[in-house]
């Protein structure tokens, strides 16, 4: 069977049930990879290059056990709509296209809510606007924080919405971030900025880059765990 590369094949799990698995090429791997896409719910095999692409499948393949037992612990999934609680800095947030006005506002309470006044059908647009705004807002202080603590300089933040990186660096000075960091505690977020600053003097991470990481964060250990234990709750928002 010819593989492509952005194909989705489909495999049989353990009990039976079909598991979705795309392909990928990238030129960068220095190996076959597996991951998953929680967003998507399926899982990602990653080959270094086409003639590797078969190889990707079946190394899937033979790891079906572990991708069916990963994609059976996934959390739910929390769509951006009327009455819907999401995280918001690490708190829970309500959801309504209740209110006055066109402007989105937070509402303090118990919980906090999201008023994004407008058609429900579109909430989750003006929800995610919402985020990304503050996302960018609280992402750009944080670096202009660790960048002045570090003295170095950066060129651009941007923020997207990536699947499998947090953040990023480039090596002219381009830092990217995920806009869903602020669903996250804000020292989670605060981390974040902090590796990719430190990246700016670091671009690998060696023990060096690390002790820049701990000059603007000491407790990173603790925020790096819970991006891990919690960051597919995040990615599973709004999807």
């Amino acid at each position: 069977m010819a593989y492509n590369n952005g194909q989705t094949v489909t495999l049989n799990g353990p009990d039976g049930h079909e598991i979705r698995v795309r392909l990928e090429v990238n030129s960068k791997a220095r190996r076959l990879i597996l991951r998953l896409d929680e967003r998507k719910r399926e899982a990602v095999a990653i080959a270094p290059s086409r003639r590797q692409i078969k190889d990707a499948a079946a190394f899937a393949a033979e790891r079906i056990d572990w991708i069916s037992t990963r994609l059976q612990h996934l959390p739910d999934v929390v769509s951006f709509e009327e009455g819907s609680v999401i995280s918001f800095r690490g708190m829970p947030c309500r959801l309504t296209a209740q209110g006055e006005g066109r402007v989105a506002r937070m509402v303090l309470g118990q919980p906090n809510t999201l008023c994004a006044p407008g058609d429900p059908e579109t909430l989750h647009l003006r929800t995610t606007r919402y985020l990304r705004k503050q996302a960018r807002a609280d992402i750009t202080r944080a670096v202009k924080r660790h960048s002045a603590r570090l003295g170095v300089t950066y060129k651009d933040i941007s923020v997207k919405d990536t699947r499998s990186r947090w953040g990023s660096c480039t090596a002219d000075g381009k830092l990217s971030f995920s806009w869903r960091l602020v669903m996250a505690p804000p020292a989670v977020l605060d981390y974040v900025a902090a590796h990719e600053c430190a990246h700016l003097l670091e671009m690998n991470h060696s023990p060096r880059f690390w002790a820049h990481v701990a000059t603007c964060c000491s407790d990173w250990k603790h925020h790096r765990t819970w991006l891990r234990e919690h960051g597919a709750s995040l990615q599973a928002a709004g999807t």
